[in-house]
Parts: C-alpha cells; sequence; structure tokens
C-alpha cells in the first residue's frame, strides 16, 4: 500500500549503511507513475556538517570536502531546513533519477525551473524511502525550452573517490537518456496539461518534521 496523501515521508540519502541525509516531506500523492512529496521553507532536515557549511557560505573547497568525506566515511550530521523555495519530488518507483520542481513562494508559487536529479531508485521504508543522490543534475527551463548539465564536476570527483561506482555510472548514462527523452516528449511530470506546472502547495498542512528513528535505522537499501 501506498503512503496517504498528507503522510510526512523521509528521504534519506543512504551510503554504506549510513544516514548521509534526510528531508522531511508531505505526501502528494502516491501511485504507481510516482511518489511525489513536497515541503516548503523551515522543513526538517538533517545533512553533513560540511555540506552545510558550503550552503550558508558559498564555500566550494568545503563542497569538496564534504564529497571527500563522504568517500572516507568521515561525516557528521547537523541540523538543517528547507530554505527560499517550495520543493516538490517526482519520484519514479525504479528510475535512476527523479524529477524536482522548485517553485517560489514569494511570487504566488510561480514554476521557477525542473530539476533532474539522478539517484539510486527508491527503497521504499516504513518512513518513506531511502536512496543515494549521484551528484549529477540537469536543470530545466520551466517551459522546457532550454536545459543544462549542473555539477559535472562533482560527478567526475565522485567517480575519482569511488562514491560512484562503474555500475552507477552505467546506470547514470542510461538515465541522462531516459530523461532527455521524457522532457523533449514532454512526457512524465512535463506535460502541457500536467497538474504540476500550476501545483501550490497545501497551506493547512503543517511543516513536516523528522521522526526521532529517522538517522538511526537502516531497512538494507
Amino acid at each position: 500500500m501506498g503512503f496517504a496523501s498528507g503522510t510526512t515521508v523521509v528521504r534519506r540519502d543512504v551510503f554504506r549503511d549510513r544516514v548521509w541525509s534526510a528531508q522531511a516531506l508531505r505526501v502528494v500523492q502516491d501511485t504507481d507513475e510516482a511518489l511525489v512529496a513536497a515541503c516548503r521553507p523551515g522543513a526538517e532536515a538533517t545533512a553533513p556538517t560540511t555540506w552545510i557549511a558550503s550552503r550558508l557560505t558559498g564555500d566550494e573547497t568545503l563542497r569538496k570536502r564534504a564529497l571527500s568525506d563522504l568517500a572516507g566515511g568521515e561525516w557528521q550530521l547537523g541540523p538543517y531546513a528547507w530554505r527560499s523555495t517550495v520543493l516538490l519530488l517526482w519520484n519514479p518507483p525504479a528510475a535512476h533519477f527523479s524529477v524536482n520542481a522548485f517553485y517560489d513562494p514569494a511570487d504566488g508559487h510561480r514554476l521557477d525551473r525542473w530539476y533532474v536529479n539522478f539517484q539510486r531508485p527508491l527503497n521504499r521504508t516504513p518512513i518513506g524511502f531511502d536512496t543515494f543522490d549521484l551528484l549529477l543534475d540537469l536543470v530545466v527551463a520551466p517551459d522546457l525550452s532550454r536545459w543544462q548539465w549542473k555539477d559535472t564536476d562533482e560527478y567526475a570527483q565522485g567517480r575519482r573517490l569511488g562514491v560512484v561506482s562503474d555500475a552507477d555510472h552505467r546506470a547514470v548514462e542510461a538515465a541522462r537518456a531516459q530523461a532527455l527523452a521524457m522532457i523533449e516528449e514532454a512526457a512524465g511530470p512535463f506535460p502541457a496539461d500536467a497538474p504540476w506546472r500550476a501545483w501550490r502547495s497545501d497551506p493547512v498542512w503543517p511543516t513536516p518534521v523528522l521522526p526521532a528513528d529517522a538517522l538511526t535505522a537502516v531497512w538494507g537499501y
């Protein structure tokens, strides 16, 4: 059975049986096509302290250090909260990517951009789902008229460090083609009549918080 609309779920990145990050979300809908979840600014999260520092300061050396910490298994987690945008995640069940939509809450929930996040397929858990971010991203204009690759340097570093395995790399190469075809065909979440272009977060939903066991239990991802 899927998650009911409005349920709190946790998206976690798990690497070598340890939680790398966790994000509290609200389920929008859960169907055979995709698990769709969302959050607004203030939603609880946890992330490596070096990554948090890089986000707050814009220091690229800290971002690279965070990846080295990941490879060496030396990271420490700290509290974080989602910032600035309303986030919607469209997660197909077996794909090596998700499609994220970012909306500007200060401008009537205007769709600011699409963002294809390459990752390992979802593993559902009692509290949500686990995956692992494979570092490469594709940023897409709201009207699908243009796109550009993002974090190719980080992906290359992840390959060198062994964070992205050869099997991961092969899967990402196939997923690149799948994602581009979806964009070019305006399929998946992208059709002009799809609800996600004009989607609004439900104002009655409270800000999601992380459950007590969000960081402790690993269900075999």
